[in-house]
Formats: structure tokens, sequence, C-alpha cells
């Protein structure tokens, strides 16, 4: 350990012990060492909870585990509710993903604010910053680095927030910017409603997410990336204004014009981390005439072959793909394998094959490729395309409806997203892949990168979320937004990842294998480093990110984060809003209740 760094540990260690707590003349905390847990004697007392409970009309609860059942029954039935991802959503204990190897485990907070209006988050934040407590704050719940729950904490919880309003016309107040189609959508209305309301019943298209229960204001906070990000951009750069209740408890609408540094940074800077984001509004677009999936599969049946597979299909990717009607994904096995999932935008069917004819007439020259599983491509009308009826008719496989009993109609979630939901993290890891890497000088050496990377474990490149190949315009829009400059000309993002079945604490039978898991972390550190090492400047997606990333502030936004750091410095000086490898989490200690530094 440094000088330098074992100096700030001894202070830290030092004010504690002393309980030093000194205001500055406006009142802010000077040096709050501490948040307070609920074993200490500062913890709130039950007048004080009883009083957030009344100025939140009733809204505050205790957050109970569903898994602490009273009967084998309902433990049973709360066990294989597990992979549907709109039950995990409606419990306040619960997340999207239940722990991270060696990182994190999903651990219920003490009380939840359920709230229903901006009011119930105002009263929510000024509770938390009075009496010096860890504030959550939860949406959808799909964080990886378990930014949506924490022990001993106060959950913010915005799920009953979920109106959405389209709009034919809207313009900021005092941007002097002509009125365009947009839509506002309440903090926890996740995007299978949003897309309900502007696609199904508006006949518009809003760029969001691609599972339909990520939460619509974390996603455009992260930035934003859908499955059709190569035509429609990031959700972010969308953003057309949002209101805000940042940590003094104050409500602002951030816009161009109103609050501008405040707007760019919730544009990309991270979510939980400047505020509480409790409304945006997002332009519309105009629908293509229909949308699609295409699939395929094909083997090597030797190393040498896998090499030429992944080379021609990099070539046939340079050629067709880095456009702005592909995106999804492509996976390469280490048992030689390709496997292929995108998706499209404007085609037909008789298009999206006619793409594709190139790459298996390359397949059909080399002997040693197969095609173990021929091109299928599906394709709806895009109206209906998150429509439950039609898909229900049309395209039953392709989803899972939530058939639990009261369920909201119309419920449904992708069937190949099954295996996320509540899954246990043994790793996970991303980078993007400059379009540079495609150009014939460079394409042997990404070709060997991801064939090494593949022997220790399996990778994805996603298409959908690196912007070379979208339309400049939408380039110029994401140039805009906070997040890192590496995504503008990236073809894609290329993810590595291992998981497992869901491991809920006090859900018995459910607990994680550390072994495999460790090992698992092992192999995708060493995939990673392999396809890094073609990549001159190495940059992720905060979203998708590894929870023990490196130099993180320079891999999540490049040159961004010293801008991103003194907009945190002005709207949350004290650190109200913690997120693990956020801006300005390094003054944190790892669980977010003890500063080390001052912001």
């Amino acid at each position: 350990m440094n000088r330098r760094r074992f100096l700030s540990l001894t202070a830290a260690i030092s004010a504690l012990s002393a309980g030093c707590l000194r205001r500055s003349a406006t009142g802010h905390v000077a040096d709050s060492w501490h948040r307070v847990r609920a074993t200490d004697p500062q913890w709130p007392s039950p007048a004080a909870w009883q009083q957030l409970r009344r100025s939140v009309g009733g809204r505050l609860t205790r957050v109970e585990s569903p898994f602490a059942c009273r009967s084998t029954a309902d433990c049973v039935a709360a066990g294989q509710s597990l992979q549907n991802p709109f039950f995990l959503g409606d419990h306040a204990a619960l997340t999207q993903s239940s722990g991270y190897a060696d990182a994190w485990t999903t651990a219920p907070s003490v009380y939840a604010v359920a709230a229903q209006r901006t009011a119930d988050v105002v009263a929510a934040v000024n509770f938390a910053r009075r009496h010096r407590l860890r504030l959550v704050v939860r949406g959808g719940g799909h964080s990886y680095h378990g930014n949506s729950n924490a022990a001993d904490s106060l959950l913010l919880w915005t799920r009953g927030m979920r109106d959405i309003q389209v709009h034919a016309e809207f313009a900021s107040s005092g941007c002097g910017r002509a009125a365009q189609p947009a839509v506002s959508i309440e903090a926890g209305a996740l995007w299978l409603h949003a897309y309900g309301a502007v696609t199904t019943r508006a006949g518009r298209y809003v760029q969001g997410g691609g599972c339909t229960t990520v939460g619509v204001a974390g996603l455009v906070q992260s930035g934003g990336f859908g499955s059709f990000s190569k035509r429609y951009g990031l959700a972010a750069a969308g953003l057309l204004e949002a209101e805000v209740v940042t940590a003094d408890g104050v409500v602002r609408t951030v816009s161009p014009c109103a609050n501008p540094d405040l707007f760019w940074a919730v544009r990309g800077g991270g979510g939980g981390t400047f505020g509480v984001v409790t409304r945006v509004t997002l332009g519309t677009r105009e629908l293509p005439a229909t949308f699609g999936a295409l699939s395929a599969a094909v083997k090597a049946r030797s190393d040498g072959a896998f090499r030429r597979l992944i080379s021609g299909f990099l070539r046939f990717s340079r050629e067709r793909l880095v456009s702005p009607d592909w995106g999804e994904q492509v996976r390469f096995g280490s048992n030689n394998s390709l496997d292929v999932s995108m998706m499209f935008a404007g085609l037909d069917r008789t298009q999206a094959e006619a793409v594709w004819q190139p790459f298996f007439s390359f397949v059909a020259t080399d002997s040693e490729l197969a095609v173990e599983a021929p091109l299928a491509v599906l394709t709806a009308p895009a109206q209906h395309f998150w429509d439950s009826t039609y898909l229900q008719q049309y395209h039953r496989d392709a989803i899972v409806v939530d058939d639990r009993l009261g369920a909201e109609a119309g419920n449904f979630f992708w069937a190949a997203t099954r295996h996320e939901a509540g899954q246990f993290l043994h790793a996970y890891s991303s980078v993007w892949l400059p379009a540079t890497l495609l150009e014939d000088n460079r394409r042997d050496s990404l070709t060997e990168a991801l064939f090494s990377a593949s022997r220790s474990f399996a990778l994805s490149l996603h298409f959908n979320k690196g912007l070379a190949g979208a339309p400049p315009s939408e380039i110029a829009a994401a140039s805009e937004t906070a997040i890192n400059p590496a995504a503008l000309d990236a073809f894609a993002l290329a993810i590595i990842g291992a998981e497992s079945a869901p491991s809920f604490p006090g859900l018995a039978g459910h607990e994680p294998n550390v072994v495999l898991a460790r090992r698992d972390a092992a192999a995708v550190r060493q995939a990673m480093t392999a396809l890094r090492h073609v990549v001159d400047a190495p940059a992720s997606y905060y979203a998708e990110s590894d929870f023990f990333e490196s130099d993180w502030q320079s891999k999540h936004w490049g040159a961004n984060y010293p801008r991103l750091l003194a907009i945190k410095r002005r709207y949350d000086p004290d650190g109200l809003f913690f997120a693990h490898h956020g801006v300005g989490s390094e003054n944190w200690s790892p669980d977010g209740f003890t500063r080390i530094a001052r912001v």
C-alpha cells in the first residue's frame, strides 16, 4: 500500500472512531465519513419512520423476502417463479440478477418507499440525506453491479410510477426548438409498456432496450442501446427533457436549455449517480414496415477451419452487417461453433435472406464447415413487434407470457432471455471493437484474438451496441451524450459472461457453486485479455461491464469522466447517490457506506 493511500485510510479510521461530523457554513456535511446502519444508535427512530410514512401517503413498507416462506408450498411457488422477470420486478426484496461471485449478493433494504409521485421521491431523498442513510434507487432492477439493492438501506422504489403520455408535438420549454413527436415516460415504466404505448397503439418508434423488462429511466441514463441502435442510435441521444430530483431535494427540469450540464450527465453518465430521474421525454420516430429476427448455426471440424470461419464472417460483416439494418449478436463457441441470433429493421424475408447468401455460399465452399442449423427468418409488421396478442397468435414460441394470477394483461418476455431472470453471475466483461479491426490489414489480428479468446470461453459480438455503420446523424447525436466516445466508431461490443441458476439468500437448494464460479471467472478474464490485446485503448460499456474492472473511469467514460465528476460535485457534493463504479464512487468504500475521500 502506498503512503498516500495509507494516510487516507488512517484519517478515515480516526474520524470514525471519534464520531467526527462537522458541518459547513452552508449546512452541508463536511466530513460525514460513515452512513448509518440499522444496528447503529443513530438509525432513525420508529417515530421518524412513521413521519416518513405519513409524508409519502402510507407508501413506506418494511422489506421482506418472498423466500421467508410460511409454508413449504409458498417456498415451492416462490422457487418456481424465479425465472419470471416480472415476479422479480414486483418484489422490493429481489433484483433481476441474484448476485455476482465474490462481488455482491442480493440483500433486501430495511425499508422501501414505493413511490407513486415525484413528491414521494423528494420525501425519500430528504429523509435519506438528513439521516445519513444509504439510499438505493431502483426501477427495473437490471444492474449487473448490484446497484439495485443494498443491506441496511432505504430503497426508493419507482416501480409504481408508470404513467406514459404520447405527444403528437412536444418542445422543451424555453428552448426555442421546433416541436416534434415524443413520449413522456415515468421512471417505473418498463420498455415493454413504452413500446406498447408508442408502437403498438400509436404506430411510432422510440429507441429503447431489447429486453422487455428493462426499466426506461435506467436504460437512458446508461446510454441506451437496443436491438435497433444501428438505425436509431442511443436512447440517451433521443432524450428531449427529464425531471430529476437532486440530492438537495429540489425537483429540476433538465433539457438543452435548462440545467444543461445535468441534462448532459444523465444522458449516459450512469443511473443512480446524479439524482433520481422521475420522468423522461424522448423523441419518437417513424416505423419501418417490418422488424425481424434471423438465426443460424455453423460448426467447424478443426481449429484451422474455425479460424477460416471467423475470418470469413468478419469479412462478410464489414460488407453487409455494419449498416443501419442489422443488430443483436453472433456467438463464437469454444467448440468451434458460430451461432447467429440477429435482428433487422425494414427488410422483408427475401431481402434478409439475400443479405446472408454470400456468407453461406462461402461456408459451402469449405468441406470442413457444416451448417448445423439452417437459416431461419421471422418477420412481423413493425407495429406488432411488441404486441402480445399478435405474437401469441403467430409467433407463440418466441415469447413467454406472464401467467401469474392477476398478472397485467400483455406482459411477456422473449423466450431467448429466460435464463437471464435471476441469474447468478460468475463473471461479466465487455470491450468495444473499433470498425478499423475489420479492415484487411487488421482482420487477421482480430481473427486470431477471437479464436484465442474462444479457447478459454465462449464470447459474443453485439452489433447493435456499437454505432459504426449507423446514419451519420445518429452518430453525431450520440457524440453529444456522456457515453464513452469509443462506442461511436465500434462495429460491435464484445461480451464474455458466465452465469448459473438464480441464487437468492434464504432459498434452500439454490446456493451458488463457488468453485465453478471462480473457475469460470478465471477463464473469462483470460478470454477478455486475449481480445483486448488487439484494441489500442480498450473501453467497456458501463451497464454491461466487469464488476472488478480496473481503471474503470477511463474504460467507462473515456475523456468525458472529468466533466462528469465536476457535475457530480456540483449537484451531489456529499455523495448521497452511490453506485458501484459510478461517477465519484472512488471516494467511497465498496459498499458505499464509508467515505475515504472528499468528492
